[in-house]
């Protein structure tokens, strides 16, 4: 009898540790920064299928990697700083009032739900948030603590897309398309499509730490002249030297760094398209990378991105800025009037200004971002375009990371060296400012 009974309770106790250990099995998977990896990766997943433009991108990345942030300084107020009296309109988020909010899970939704309201494949958020939270379900997740953090998250949601309302995005959205000016140094549509220019009033999009848009403006772009002697016509023939996809290595270089969100492919009567990632996408990418690298945690991850995102958004309204205010008209524009109709640039010509260039902007300005974050000697293998079908790239650094970004639009034949190199300094100050600026660690 004693013995039956000392079987009895050793089974209990079986039964009593495998059950804990299952109801704690959702704990250590939300505080897994794996799990916001995966939700930040189906955002870029919607975004290249809903070809959304760089600028555009950057705000769908932004609001909601600030409404996970803006929890885990509520989560951890020891450790972060609030946004507000940091960044430009944004006010505290509600306290958390119920017990069994984890706060981990909450951060995940509100970036879900307020990436869902941004995007335009709602269902694809909805597959993937559903089935995140079965899984967590099945891993132990009471239904009170799903309840209470989806709720906390919603409500957070609510106050941070009420602050993204005032941005004056939905005001651009009814703004006049560009007209085209007819001298020739001014930027025209551009084959394959002649597509209308991309956001021609971002500049009057909210900065978030940058007092302004045009806090920033770099030199004035060189005069256009068609003077064989002239800087701007040495730039150009250097471009229309460069810019084919001669050079096998700087083929390379500069279809690792294209990143257009949409390429169309004209075969006779037939056209197609391929989708990839923004600019600003690429860097999310790297982030993550970096992130992994370095075993980051769930709260330092969210952090990461806050900061990164950010450069990305205010990069974006930086260089936007000059380019519709200079308008620099494109090197395939002026070599196809003026030296050779058929020559054509390794990479499709984007449907906007040439003046800056906007990767070498949000290149510089997010990599300043990430060495403050990781430092200066932060050496890591580039997989993001992996799979776009293009190997793996190595640099020493984020600084090194973003020189090739940049040169990568001349050899890509889009960009003049004075594009390039304006830009990076332009990216350089933007990222500065913001380091400096943006306190989010205490």
């Amino acid at each position: 009898m004693i013995l039956k009974n000392q079987v009895f309770i050793i089974f209990a106790l079986v039964l009593l540790f495998s059950s804990c250990k299952e109801n704690i099995a959702y704990k250590e998977k939300l505080n897994d920064p794996e799990i916001f990896q995966a939700s930040m990766k189906k955002l870029t997943d919607v975004i290249v299928y809903d070809i959304f433009s760089p600028p555009v991108a950057s705000r769908v990345y932004m609001y909601p990697t600030l409404a996970s942030y803006a929890i885990m300084q509520k989560t951890y107020p020891e450790k972060y700083n609030s946004l507000e009296g940091q960044v430009n309109g944004y006010t505290n988020i509600p306290e958390p009032n119920d017990e069994n909010i984890n706060m981990h899970l909450a951060s995940i939704h509100a970036f879900l739900t307020i990436g869902k309201h941004l995007i335009f494949s709602e269902e694809k958020i909805d597959e993937y948030q559903n089935n995140l939270y079965a899984e967590l379900q099945k891993d132990g997740l009471p239904d009170e603590v799903l309840e209470a953090s989806k709720n906390y998250g919603t409500l957070v949601s609510k106050h941070i897309l009420k602050w993204a309302d005032t941005d004056m995005y939905k005001q651009t959205r009814t703004y006049p398309k560009y007209t085209i000016l007819e001298e020739p140094q001014y930027w025209k549509p551009t084959p394959p499509d002649y597509m209308d220019g991309i956001e021609p009033s971002w500049n009057k999009m909210r900065t978030l730490v940058l007092d302004s848009a045009g806090q920033f403006p770099p030199v004035p772009p060189l005069p256009y002249s068609l003077d064989k002697d002239s800087a701007f016509y040495k730039q150009l023939m250097q471009v229309y030297e460069v810019g084919s996809g001669a050079d096998s290595n700087h083929k390379e270089i500069a279809s690792f760094w294209d990143c257009n969100p949409y390429v169309s492919h004209h075969r006779g009567h037939a056209m197609f398209a391929t989708k990839k990632i923004t600019p600003g996408g690429h860097w999310i990418g790297i982030t993550a990378i970096a992130i992994r690298k370095t075993d980051t945690n769930f709260d330092e991850t969210i952090n990461a991105y806050a900061n990164v995102t950010t450069s990305l958004y205010d990069g974006f309204i930086s260089c936007w800025d000059e380019k519709w205010r200079s308008l620099v008209v494109r090197p395939e524009t002026v070599i196809n009037q003026s030296i050779d109709e058929e020559w054509v640039p390794l990479l499709q010509t984007p449907p906007f200004p040439e003046y800056t260039s906007g990767h070498s902007v949000i290149s510089r300005a997010a990599a300043v971002t990430l060495t403050s974050l990781f430092g200066d000697d932060f050496s890591f293998e580039d997989t993001t375009e992996e799979e776009y079908g293009l190997p793996t790239r190595n640099f020493t650094s984020f600084l090194q990371a973003s020189d090739e970004a940049a040169i990568s639009r001349l050899y890509g034949g889009i960009h003049y060296m004075m594009a390039i190199e304006e830009g990076v300094k332009q990216g350089e100050k933007v990222g500065l400012y913001i380091t400096k600026n943006l306190k989010t660690l205490k």
